[in-house]
């Protein structure tokens, strides 16, 4: 049933001491440390006239306290999510998550919106680059102007609460320097921000440059609807926005998804789903015929004809939460009593597959779609999968040399797993454990190989993403471990783990606000799980907000205040949770504690030696040291405040443990860049005490 909706009416040089150079005191250090970790991507195979880099600024907003019950949204939160999973997808638009500003809920003010997309995006993007403005919300027209409404919007103060469309016309055409621009939305009326209604609309976006690509989400007086039928629920503009970006739309079968065959394909499945009530509107002739919006090479087949029209799904289930995949990709979670419409599907042969954790599942199998025609897919789970004894035992086994940690003991779990894999070639969880152990024994290639067959088994099995995301994380490929935790999120919003990584992933990004927004989120949804806490510290300590940062450092350690030697008995461990969290080494799982334990005293000691604390900061640093004693950055802060200590009191026997860990800083890590000032120190330190 479709519902007419969004509708409104009315650092750090410390080279010298003291009596060496007193002119120039010394400053606060770097407040990082190495945990900085990024695959760089390169777009190789793109098409020539590929952008330099890619930016978009994402809206979504359901809920407006402001508005009455009626004026309430379901969906448009879920499809600013959607819009940006097709972007940061390698096989699509391939962005980078870092250049992706989302902002839904109550993070869709008025003064972000702007501060996104009049400040930030002509800051950044150039003049070779791919800019995408996407919004799903209210939209309005008053005074015969039209605005689009952030989640702060006052109907009684439209004019200065809602989001001019020229404002927003006026900074896509004069201030984004970008050669294509692109801006979707999905609101009611927001046909009026469409080139053809600039006239009326006090000529809002008549200076839009030529490259710029407008799709909307209806006509002008047109309503656009929502749909729960829609994989869970979607706006039904961005459903097929989605699709088109993912592949449905390359009718030409060349592997790009170009702006006119976005337009073609969005406006033809709207228009069907909705009988014509609602119709998508864009101007063929305001944008670069060059553009572009994803590549997808997988799906070029050469001189393939294009297919007449377009055919769809309606897809039953015999059980609830049964995860439906058409050609290899997941359109969502299906309930018995809710059958399951997929339209907008290319004619011909496309692969079904029906998953449920714990069942045999039902396919992959192939399906026609028809022309024109709604093709009746019933998918049926009945078999329960049956471990045999031994491979049961075999698991078991593995688990207890697991849990003990250790490399001697990971090796034998590992021949375990192996078995009850090799017994049972279904068995996701062993594999899944697979997974765990080769990454705890830094095979990071075999831990890969395992985490994909554990997916591939149970594609809803959510742990097996997230451990594999935390193995990524581990590993520098952040991008990739984005993508994963998406694939869990998307599908539970309210997974604690992946919620705690998405703040870890933030953080390595330097994307703190997003870090902390993800921290937060974790811990109202499990609140005594402590690694929340410490992300949440290193993204607080990172931004300056030193005395924030300590707390939630304490919290930490408060929450993890337990024996080292049960930590391999704590389920929340044995999830993998803790795997790819900045580990540096893999001996067992007490040491991934000690590691992090690490890691929070370090924080604890560089917020007390930016507040100039240096007595409280050497023996948090020291603490930080008893857990892991190679960390070139704890010597290095330790160094800094012996150093301050002498300066302060001109006791020489400060300046010995000052030399000692500027010099283990340098022989842990002489490549640093607080290596170099440490090799400074050390020389002045040598001529103060007369060596």
């Amino acid at each position: 049933m479709l519902s007419p909706c969004r509708f409104l009416l009315s650092t750090l040089a410390l080279a010298g001491l003291a009596a060496a150079q007193t002119q120039q005191p010394p400053t606060a250090p770097k407040p990082e440390r190495d945990l900085k970790l990024e695959k760089i991507e390169e777009p190789g195979g793109a098409p020539a006239n590929a952008p330099a880099h890619s930016y978009a600024v994402i809206v979504g907003i359901s809920a407006y306290p402001k508005l009455p019950k009626e004026r309430q949204l379901r969906f448009p939160e879920r499809d600013a999510q959607s819009i940006y999973t097709a972007l940061i997808s390698p096989e699509g638009g391939n962005f980078k998550a870092e250049n992706i500003k989302l902002l839904t809920g109550p993070k869709a003010t008025l003064a972000n919106i702007r501060q996104e997309i009049g400040v930030w995006l002509p800051s950044v993007a150039k003049g070779d680059d791919r800019v995408v403005i996407f919004f799903a919300g209210h939209g309005f027209i008053y005074g015969g102007k039209a605005y689009l409404a952030p989640v702060d919007f006052e109907a009684a103060k439209a004019t200065t609460t809602g989001y001019p469309m020229d404002e927003l016309g006026a900074t896509i055409g004069a201030k984004i320097k970008a050669k294509w621009k692109i801006l979707f939305t999905d609101a009611c009326h927001s046909g009026a921000i469409s080139p053809e209604d600039t006239a009326s609309l006090n000529h809002g976006l008549s200076s839009v440059a030529p490259s710029m690509f407008s799709l909307t989400a209806s006509r002008d007086r047109e309503s656009s609807y929502e749909s729960p039928e829609l994989e869970g629920g979607h706006g039904v503009f961005t459903y097929y926005l989605v699709k088109g970006l993912e592949g449905e739309a390359d009718t030409s079968h060349d592997g790009i998804v170009t702006a006119d065959e976005l337009a073609e394909y969005v406006h033809t499945q709207v228009r069907e789903k909705t009988s014509g009530a609602q119709n998508p509107t864009s101007d063929r002739g305001s944008y670069d015929p060059a553009m572009w919006l994803s590549y997808l090479p997988a799906n070029a087949t050469p001189g393939a004809a294009p297919p007449p029209k377009f055919g769809s799904f309606a897809i039953t289930v015999n059980m609830d939460d049964v995860e439906v995949f058409v050609d290899g990709k997941s359109v969502g979670i299906v309930a018995k009593a809710k059958p399951f419409t997929l339209p907008g599907l290319l004619p011909g042969q496309h692969t079904v597959k029906g998953v449920h954790l714990g069942f045999e599942p039902d396919g992959p199998r192939e399906e026609t779609v028809y022309p024109g025609t709604e093709t009746t897919v019933n998918i049926k789970i009945l078999i329960a999968r049956h471990r045999g004894k031994a491979a049961e035992e075999a698991l078991d086994k593995g688990l207890n040399l697991y849990r003990n940690g250790n490399d001697q003991n990971y090796k034998k779990a590992a021949e375990e797993f192996e078995k009850a894999f090799q017994l049972d070639p279904t068995y996701s969880q062993a594999a899944n454990y697979l997974g765990l152990t080769y990454s705890a024994l830094y095979d990071e290639q075999k831990a890969q190989q395992y985490y994909k067959k554990a997916i591939q088994i149970d594609p809803d099995y959510m742990e097996a993403h997230a451990n594999y995301a935390g193995m990524l994380l581990d590993i520098g490929d952040v991008d990739e471990a984005l993508r994963q935790i998406n694939t869990v999120l998307t599908l539970q919003p309210s997974h604690a783990i992946a919620l705690t990584m998405l703040a870890q992933a933030y953080r390595f990004k330097e994307l703190y606000p997003q870090s902390i927004d993800a921290a937060h989120k974790a811990i109202s949804l499990a609140p005594k799980n402590a690694e929340p806490h410490l992300w949440l510290g290193d993204s607080l300590r990172l931004t300056g907000k030193l005395a924030e940062a300590g707390a939630e450092y304490d919290q930490y350690l408060k929450l993890s205040d337990f024996d080292s030697k049960l930590a391999g008995q704590l389920n929340y461990y044995i999830l993998g949770s803790l795997f790819g969290m900045g580990k540096r080494s893999h001996g067992s799982q007490q040491d991934i504690w000690k590691d992090l334990h690490s890691l929070a005293y370090f924080g604890i000691c560089n917020c007390q030696y930016q507040a100039k604390q240096y007595d409280a900061a050497i023996g948090s640093c020291q603490k930080s040291l008893s857990y892991y004693r190679q960390d070139p950055y704890a010597h290095y802060d330790l160094g800094l405040a012996y150093m301050h200590k002498y300066m302060a009191t001109g006791n020489d026997a400060d300046l010995y443990p000052a030399l000692k860990h500027f010099e283990q800083l340098v022989a842990i890590n002489p490549d640093l860049d607080e290596a170099k000032n440490a090799k400074q120190n050390i020389v002045n330190i040598h001529k103060q005490l007369g060596k």
